[in-house]
């Protein structure tokens, strides 16, 4: 098998003669590309970019990579860049000789719908762990969650959408002393405060996402007839506004890439790249249950092939523990005008493989923008010392893209036609509809009389002749009587005849 081009970071700028075999390149390699990384840096430093030409890298190898489009510059992955004199110079600098402007194989996905192809799944894959954490429940209110997704699986409920939990709400509080005595205390308080945030929920277009057809893995894993990886970009320039919905949705994406994926144990490059924009939002307010979950998905979710990259502005966002799994580093400027800056760039330093002749802390003050202080992992995983790197340009447009651009990509998706219409089959609220409505049928019901067919009239007043009524008799009785009184009188003589003719001799 032919060994995989190394994706290209940059180049050294103060101690190329470290990297002798790569003429002062830096380079991240596939194989090692799983072991995760982390991109950070202040604002306008520089970091959007990285993501960019670290995405083209890996999917001109033929890795497959999701990322979201915070402020919508990163749609510009699917349309070539044009060139300058200043790229040139950069170009030239690092010595890129392959160089061409290009687009990437591109997918646009939207929760919304409106900038991309609709990205859905339903109530029951997100679970009620992280549905309470979208909607900003409290632990009592998080408690009756469990109970109402408990209770639609005894009773073989699918949820699927927002009004399936709305229906099993309104059981809920139907049955609650039922409930409340199987299952645990469900009070109505708790109840009505789920409601509420479901109301808040759907206002914030929450109700767009919740749905079928539900996002299927293998459609962010494709690759192009060319091998190429395609990239898909999550447009969350609105999502972002609502940072419980934005972080919950990539922790079930991420998770459900853990659950469903095979043990692959280490490849020549990785089944998918997953990025992680505004790492910071997955940790705030975030239980300790959700942090371990989020540590153990990130530590055992490499020998699935998946490397996942965080990027945000300070290391420290990430927690610690999560911290010492990501092996691939690029650390873009940080000005420490804070304490809490301060303690951020000390951060920073202290995280990366010393290099004598670099000052860490100081450079990363220093740093102009498009440079970064990169350590990657190189043979049998060791990382390299860091170094104070030029990062290479993207060969694709570095800004937005027109509505015209992105409807002519869109045009040309191999998955439009599975994700463009919503599918809405029967669910819990049909379900429990179909039972309420017969209950009410049945309720209302007239009941049964021993005759029918038609209610007075001739047709009554027939049936009270031939049949009678309570205050006098009908024909049919009037006749049955005076039978049995013809049949009597003629048994009667036939006794008395008999009778007779014994005493006195007579014959019969």
């Amino acid at each position: 098998m032919p060994t995989l081009p190394p994706v290209l970071v940059g180049k050294a700028v103060t101690t190329p003669h470290s990297l002798p075999e790569t003429d002062g390149k830096v380079f991240l390699l596939p194989r090692l590309g799983n072991r995760h990384g982390l991109v950070a840096g202040a604002t306008g430093t520089g970091k959007t970019v990285t993501l960019m030409t670290l995405a083209e890298g890996f999917s001109r190898i033929g890795v497959p990579v999701f990322l979201a489009d915070v402020k919508g510059d990163v749609a510009g992955l699917a349309v070539p860049g044009s060139m300058n004199d200043k790229l040139q110079a950069r170009i030239d600098g690092i010595g890129v000789d392959d160089y061409t402007s290009e687009g990437s194989p591109t997918l646009f996905w939207d929760l919304f719908g409106k900038l991309g192809h609709p990205v859905r799944a339903t109530v029951t894959e997100i679970g009620p762990t992280l549905l309470s954490r979208m909607l900003e429940l409290n632990d009592t209110q998080s408690g009756v969650m469990d109970i109402l997704f408990k209770v639609a699986d005894d009773r073989g409920l699918l949820l699927l959408d927002l009004p399936d939990l709305r229906a099993m709400l309104s059981l809920l509080a139907a049955e609650r002393k039922t409930i409340s005595t199987e299952y645990g205390l469900v009070s109505s308080p708790s109840i009505g405060a789920i409601q509420r945030a479901l109301l808040r929920l759907q206002s914030d277009g929450g109700d767009h996402f919740f749905g079928e057809p539900a996002l299927e893995l293998s459609d962010i894993m494709r690759t192009n007839i060319d091998g190429r990886g395609m990239i898909s970009i999550l447009a969350s320039d609105s999502l972002i506004l609502k940072p419980r919905l934005y972080s919950s949705f990539l922790l079930w994406l991420l998770s459900q890439l853990f659950e469903q994926l095979p043990e692959v144990g280490d490849l020549d490059k990785p089944k998918l790249v997953f990025v992680f924009d505004e790492a910071h939002l997955l940790f705030n307010d975030a239980p300790p249950a959700l942090r371990q979950r989020v540590e153990q998905v990130v530590r055992l979710i490499r020998s699935k092939g998946v490397g996942v990259y965080f990027c945000s502005q300070f290391p420290d966002d990430v927690p610690d523990n999560i911290l010492g799994q990501l092996g691939n580093r690029v650390q873009h400027a940080l000005r420490a005008f804070t304490p809490r800056d301060q303690k951020a760039v000390r951060t920073a330093a202290e995280t990366f493989v010393a290099n004598p002749e670099l000052d860490v802390a100081k450079a990363i003050g220093g740093l102009g923008t498009g440079e970064a202080l990169v350590s990657t992992l190189q043979d049998k995983g060791v990382p390299m010392p860091v170094e104070r790197t030029l990062v290479a340009p993207p060969r694709c447009r570095m800004g937005s893209i027109t509505d015209a651009e992105r409807d002519q990509v869109r045009a040309g998706s191999p998955i439009g036609a599975k994700y463009d219409k919503r599918i809405d089959r029967e669910s819990a609220m049909e379900l429990l509809a179909r039972k309420a409505d017969a209950a009410a049928s049945e309720a209302n019901a007239p009941k049964a009389k021993p005759i029918t067919g038609e209610a007075g009239g001739f047709g009554q007043s027939i049936r009270d002749i031939v049949f009678g009524t309570k205050r006098r008799q009908g024909m049919v009785e009037t006749m049955a009587k005076q039978s049995a009184r013809t049949v009597g009188n003629q048994v009667g003589r036939q006794i008395l005849r008999g009778v007779m003719g014994g005493l006195f001799g007579g014959k019969k």
